[in-house]
């Protein structure tokens, strides 16, 4: 059976999921909105040192500094899809071809409202001078606050603020009668992510169908294809094969025991991924194939059902299915935007692995929801063996990120952690151990290793899925629940009483956090603050793992992710100048001003290259109660090239020997980086080259804030 997809993602773009893509059979958001009216919004607020969350209130009328403004939407994808500007023409084409005349132009999902402006363009109500309805009508449907205040300003700059009628609701919150005058005759829209329906495209289309487009409405775009791959890939498959390979690891820790295969899977079906990174690594197997037709310009189904036979083109074992889609944007056909992997010149799905050989046909099933697509491959082998090692479907199921999978079957890291931990508790008689974060793995590791030492998990996220999960694995690890215990608690203030008036001998953690999958390396540091806030219960000569973390960094050459999130000026005619400083753009500002700080797997942004040394910027002691920290360092360029920022991340040291470090740097695939990109890209070059005009060094300066978990990042070059 199939197992996993990797969906692709346009090489163009490195924030937002529109591409290639992973799907895993087999989230935790840092924030999200509830509309309470047209007048307000509440924006769910996390802070990730402490887990907390709270609902802030957005009103509509309320005059929002840009520097308060800009937290909410520097994160998001809206700068990367702007800047795509193969997207752009090919929307721009299709509208100037599909609108032609005056009428009533519904665009779903406006944003800035650059559709919103093609259209009224396209049929003449884009003159600032023409009175309402004159030449058309254009309705723009944003149910987001914020983007929908960065909207009329993109409309104001523009002199269109008076020819398109802006309505902050969800399109299946219009009625006809009440929020527009009549169906509309056209629709445009943009709410496509990386598997073509994550963002409610079946559900949007056939609301938009039903109440608020005429019969045969004209539609841009006009159809959607999504495509498929067969591939062969060790590297994709790592993410998913925890079994086999802690099998090869052979230390003794069970984390997906013999019978067991299923208790301990990938989070989602649908994985984005730059695949492009790994050209190289893949193996193709079939040619690409058709899968699923959607079409805009009639009411979608709900579900759907394919069986293909696809001819393998090699031998190999099919581990994945890489998956992509194809937009068809006018009618006639002749305007078109892809998603595909480079080697296409057109997302992924992996299986333990159906081994094929050259000619041989291989049967696949692919079925779609209204909001995701899954794939099956079908072998000869009978169901019953195929089940055999499969948990039944009513059983417990522990589901975890991708990486984290690929993180507890990778022997190098294991072997860290374990001797780390026999370390520690050979000196120990009988510890009391605080597993602190979400790491099953340590918390079966100290009972494994200890038949003397007591066990109290917090498990923040998993909770009682972490309870669960430990009791269905125990047997198979050799220990008794009566030594492990996981406190059914939200806070990590323990008193005494929780620890049985003992106080705490070893306080460890990975550090992992269920649910935190996209954030930025030192929000890990939630870890220290918990450590504070334990500090009552720890004894004396408490040992703390990791001992502590050392953020580092490396200069680095990222010219696609900078193009990425560059600044905005003209996009197809429209101004958009407006939105930099808001959405956190980079250069060429009316005021200079570098963006956010932002999470990446660096090694799947494009091109990329090391253009210094790695560097410590600061460390955070654990030993003590966390605390603000500042650093500095000064930094010479080892290779020439155009510097675009700096690419930090925090190397955990997990003994106070300093003996033994987890890694992870950009060489590092299964960590995500924070970069920091520069305002404006510098030349550089070494002392040696003592060109004119390049720097060979810069200054860092850097401090962390421990009440925000924030850390500011500050550089002079010279």
């Amino acid at each position: 059976m199939l197992s996993v997809i990797y969906k692709t993602l346009n090489p163009s773009l490195y924030l937002r999921a529109k591409t290639h893509l992973i799907w895993i059979p087999h989230s935790l958001k840092l924030t999200a909105t509830r509309t309470m009216s047209t007048q307000r919004v509440f924006q769910l607020k996390f802070e990730p040192l402490t887990g907390n969350s709270e609902w802030i209130v957005i009103e509509e009328n309320e005059d929002v500094p840009e520097s308060s403004q800009a937290p909410l939407l520097a994160t998001t994808s809206y700068l990367d899809m702007l800047n795509d500007s193969c997207r752009n023409r090919a929307y721009r084409l299709a509208i100037n071809k599909t609108v032609t005349k005056p009428c009533h132009v519904l665009d779903i999902g406006a944003g800035t409202g650059l559709l919103s402006m093609m259209a009224a363009q396209a049929m003449g109500s884009g003159d600032s001078t023409a009175q309402p309805n004159s030449k058309g009508t254009v309705t723009a449907c944003e149910s987001y606050l914020p983007m929908v205040k960065l909207l009329r300003k993109v409309l104001h700059v523009n002199g269109m603020g008076r020819n398109i009628n802006i309505i902050n609701k969800r399109s299946d919150e219009l009625e006809v009668g009440v929020d527009i005058v009549s169906r509309a005759d056209v629709l445009v829209s943009e709410i496509l992510d990386s598997e073509l329906l994550g963002e409610g495209l079946i559900p949007t289309l056939q609301h938009a169908h039903d109440t608020l487009l005429v019969e045969n409405p004209l539609v841009v775009p006009f159809r959607a294809t999504t495509y498929g791959q067969l591939v062969e890939s060790t590297s994709l498959w790592k993410l998913h094969d925890l079994h086999t390979n802690e099998a090869k690891a052979s230390d003794g820790i069970h984390l997906v025991p013999t019978g067991l295969h299923s208790i301990l899977r990938v989070k989602s079906q649908q994985y984005a991924m730059h695949c492009d990174a790994l050209t190289n690594e893949i193996k193709l197997l079939s040619e690409p194939f058709k899968i699923f037709e959607f079409d805009f310009w009639k009411r979608p189904d709900s579900h759907g059902e394919t069986e293909l036979q696809i001819e393998a083109t090699t031998d190999g074992r099919v581990n994945a299915v890489v998956s992509w889609w194809v937009l068809q944007l006018d009618r006639e056909g002749t305007i078109f935007y892809s998603t595909a992997p480079r080697w296409i010149s057109s997302p992924i799905n992996t299986s333990k692995g159906m081994s094929v050989c050259k000619g041989e046909e291989v049967l696949l099933n692919a079925c779609h929801t209204e909001t995701s697509i899954s794939y099956n491959l079908k072998s000869q082998v009978p169901k019953t063996e195929v089940n055999q090692n499969n948990l039944n479907a009513g059983d417990f199921q522990l589901i975890l990120p991708p990486e984290r999978i690929a993180i507890y079957g990778d022997g190098e890291w294991r072997l860290c952690m374990l001797t780390a931990l026999r370390n520690a508790l050979s000196q120990k008689a009988e510890p009391l151990c605080v597993v602190a974060d979400d790491s099953v793995f340590l918390t079966l590791c100290v009972a494994h290793l200890s038949k003397t030492a007591h066990v109290l998990s917090l498990f923040p996220g998993l909770r009682d899925k972490g309870a669960q999960y430990l009791e269905a694995v125990a047997d198979a690890n050799g220990f008794s629940m009566d030594h492990v215990e996981v406190l059914q608690k939200t806070k990590t203030c323990l008193t005494m009483d929780d620890t049985h008036q003992k106080k705490v001998d070893l306080l460890i953690g990975e550090p992992y956090y269920y649910g935190n999958d996209g954030m930025l390396p030192w929000q890990n540091l939630r870890f220290w603050k918990e450590r504070t806030m334990l500090d009552p219960i720890l004894s004396k000569d408490v040992l703390i793992m990791p001992c502590k973390g050392i953020l580092k960094a490396c200069a680095m050459s990222l010219p696609d992710l900078w193009k990425s999130r560059h600044s905005l000026s003209k996009i197809e005619g429209f101004d958009h100048a407006v939105v930099n400083t808001t959405l956190g753009a980079c250069g060429d500002v009316s005021s200079p001003k570098e963006g956010p700080c932002l999470p990446f797997f660096i090694w799947q942004c494009g091109q990329i290259k090391e253009l210094s040394e790695v560097f410590t910027v600061m460390e955070f002691d654990h030993s003590k109660p966390i605390s603000r920290c500042q650093g500095k360092g000064l930094v010479e360029f080892t290779e020439p090239g155009i510097c675009h920022g700096f690419a930090l991340w925090i190397d955990w040291v997990m003994d106070v020997e300093n003996s033994i470090a987890l890694l992870s740097g950009p060489d590092k695939r299964y960590w995500k980086q924070g970069v920091k990109l520069l305002a404006t890209p510098v030349a550089v070059g070494t002392k040696e080259s003592g060109r004119t005009g390049e720097c060979c060094s810069t200054l860092i300066e850097a401090s962390f804030d421990p009440s925000s978990g924030e850390l500011n990042l500050q550089h002079t070059f010279s």
